[in-house]
């Protein structure tokens, strides 16, 4: 004869799920075992799916916030360029849409990771919960196995972080001209840990983002090109004049103008040193115009003095430097008329 089943204890009894449980499929144990049987299967499952619907929700805000920051008009901070120039801010992309698109797509990057790490690490504990897992010491050993990994590994937590405060500030970008220290050139690769700088050698720099102290970006906004040029000692109204119209011309260049803000304006006398009066020659433009501009204004102002013949008398003041300008340059001089004497002093 099989052995009766035991009767219900008196805790199964006074729980309703036990009880249940038992009245629905009359097994003594299963009904003692119900708790672990289907209530604790189905809080597990209950926590993955709230912890995989938050996740969804949360990567599609940060989607959506990506795709808006990427076709979003021209940042507050670049309007008055892009009034100015309208040429070089507007298009079919807008301003510079490759570099924003990617500096979007890395920091929701960076926040999708962190939220699935942040999500399933709650969801996790509370799983641990569930199975009667005490969690004060877990968090404390976590908490000392995270001081110890964060004082073995300062460096990478430190580039880290100032890799994500540059994106965040977006202090340079793929395609941009810097200048980080030792390494001066065109940004190849932004990471949160290491940034890539190709220089004009062909050399290519990988830079820990925690090593970079100051960046001086050459692309952003607007830039200034500086063209001092010596006039040696010659009037420095007629260089001056010279020069001012050998910079218009620049403005007037079909190829250049939709490249410069602001008018060229020869400032006039910089300095002054032994070879003569220096004068300072300056033009805004954009700051992806500013290399082409400024081998334009350079190769324009160096033929007008040329042709002005001012450089003929930089010349002349430099080899004859006693003789004013204008003056035509001494010619050789005799060689010695006297015939060699002897030992007595005497023509020999």
């Amino acid at each position: 004869m099989a052995s009766p089943e035991p009767e219900l204890s008196t805790d199964c009894r006074a729980d309703a799920l036990c009880a249940n449980v038992y009245e629905i499929t009359g097994s003594t144990w299963f009904a003692e075992g119900s708790y672990w049987i289907l209530l604790k299967p189905l809080r597990i499952a209950l926590i993955l799916l709230l912890a995989v619907v938050a996740r969804f929700l949360l990567h599609r805000a940060i989607k959506r916030l990506v795709r808006t920051t990427s076709d979003s008009s021209v940042p507050t901070m670049l309007k008055p360029l892009r009034e100015r120039i309208p040429s070089a801010t507007t298009g079919p992309g807008e301003f510079v849409p490759e570099r924003r698109r990617q500096r979007a797509q890395a920091i929701g990057s960076v926040l999708r990771s962190m939220v699935t790490a942040f999500v399933f690490g709650i969801a996790l504990l509370m799983i641990l919960r569930e199975f009667s897992f005490d969690l004060a010491p877990l968090l404390a050993s976590a908490g000392i196995v995270g001081v110890a990994l964060g004082f073995g590994a300062q460096s990478l937590v430190k580039d880290l972080i100032a890799g994500l405060f540059m994106l965040l500030e977006d202090q340079y970008g793929v395609g941009d001209t810097v200048d980080v220290g030792e390494a001066t050139g065109v940004v190849e690769s932004v990471g949160l840990r290491v940034t890539t700088v190709r220089d004009g050698r062909g050399v290519l720099w990988y830079i820990r983002n925690g090593e970079i102290v100051r960046v001086g970006n050459k692309s952003q906004g607007w830039a200034l090109v500086v063209v001092d040029l010596p006039i040696g000692f010659a009037s420095t109204e007629e260089a001056s004049a010279v020069l001012r119209t050998a910079a218009a011309s620049v403005a007037l260049d079909p190829d250049l103008a939709p490249e410069i803000v602001e008018p060229p304006e020869v400032l006039g006398v910089e300095q002054v040193t032994i070879d003569g009066a220096v004068i300072r020659t300056v033009v805004k433009t954009s700051a992806d115009g500013q290399f082409a501009v400024g081998r334009e204004l350079r190769r324009r102002l160096a033929e007008a003095l040329e042709n002005s013949g001012i450089t003929a008398k930089i010349a002349a003041a430099r080899f004859f430097p006693g003789v004013p300008a204008g003056v035509p340059a001494p010619g050789p001089t005799a060689g010695p008329t006297t015939a060699p004497t002897g030992r007595s002093g005497t023509a020999t």
